[in-house]
C-alpha cells in the first residue's frame, strides 16, 4: 500500500482542504482538489506499471524512451467518483473507462450494510490493467460490488485501487475478499461510525462535489 500521508508532499495540503468544512463550502474547489489528488495518485501508481523500451524520433535525433505496454481501464462509481476519476484520466489519457451505478442500504450498521449495483457500462477488462478510482473506501463493500460488476467473471491483469481516504476496516475487508490488488491512498482513517461513515473522514464526497441529493 502507498499511503501519501506518511510523507510530506503537496498531497497533504490537498487532503487538508478536502477535509476542511470551510473550504468544502466551495463545491468547485472541492471537485478540483479531488481531481488534483487523482492525478497525484495516478502518478504514484504509474511507478509500478510495466513499460516497453522504445526509441522516439525527435527533430534532432533519437531518444531512448519507455511506454506503458498494457491497456488500461479506469473505473469509478457514480456520482461521487467522477472528480477523482477525471484526475486519473488526465494522466492515463488513452485508457478506456467503466462506470458503475451503486447504492447502499443506509438502514444498517457497518457490519450489516448491503450494496446494490443497478448500472454498469464498460469494456472487457481481460488482460488489462483495471484502475478503480473510489474517493472514499468506508466498508469496502461498494468497491467490491463495483469490481464484480465490471469484471463479469473475468479477472484483470492487474488491479489498482486509488482512493482519497480509506478506513482501516475497509482496507481489511478488501484484503479479505480480493486476492491480489495494489492500493494507493491519500490517507487512512482508523474507524467507521455507527452509520458506516469514515471518521474523521470528510463527509459525503458526492454531495460535496455536486450538491446534496434528495
Amino acid at each position: 500500500m502507498v499511503n501519501l500521508s506518511t510523507f510530506n508532499s503537496i498531497a497533504n495540503h490537498i487532503i487538508a482542504e478536502l477535509r476542511d468544512v470551510q473550504v468544502q463550502k466551495d463545491s468547485q474547489r472541492f471537485r478540483k482538489n479531488m481531481e488534483k489528488l487523482g492525478g497525484i495518485l495516478a502518478y504514484e501508481a504509474s511507478k509500478n506499471l510495466s513499460y516497453q523500451p522504445t526509441e522516439i524520433q525527435t527533430p534532432l535525433g533519437k531518444s531512448p524512451s519507455a511506454i506503458i505496454d498494457t491497456k488500461i481501464v479506469i473505473a469509478t462509481i457514480l456520482r461521487a467518483g467522477v472528480p477523482l476519476y477525471q484526475g486519473v484520466l488526465n494522466y492515463f489519457d488513452k485508457a478506456d473507462s467503466a462506470f458503475v451505478g451503486a447504492f447502499r442500504n443506509e438502514d444498517g450498521d457497518a457490519e450489516h450494510l448491503t450494496v446494490s449495483t443497478h448500472y454498469t457500462a464498460g469494456p472487457s477488462i481481460k488482460d488489462k490493467i483495471l484502475i478503480i478510482a473510489d474517493p472514499m473506501i468506508a466498508t469496502g463493500k461498494s468497491l467490491l460490488s463495483a469490481y464484480q460488476a465490471i469484471c463479469k467473471g473475468n479477472s484483470p491483469k492487474e488491479l489498482l485501487i486509488l482512493s482519497a481516504i480509506a478506513s482501516q476496516p475497509g482496507i481489511d475487508f478488501l484484503e479479505k475478499h480480493l486476492s491480489n490488488f495494489s492500493l494507493y491512498v491519500g490517507a487512512v482513517d482508523p474507524q467507521l461510525n455507527q452509520h458506516a461513515y469514515i471518521v474523521p473522514g470528510l463527509g459525503d464526497a458526492g454531495d460535496l462535489a455536486f450538491g446534496e441529493k434528495i
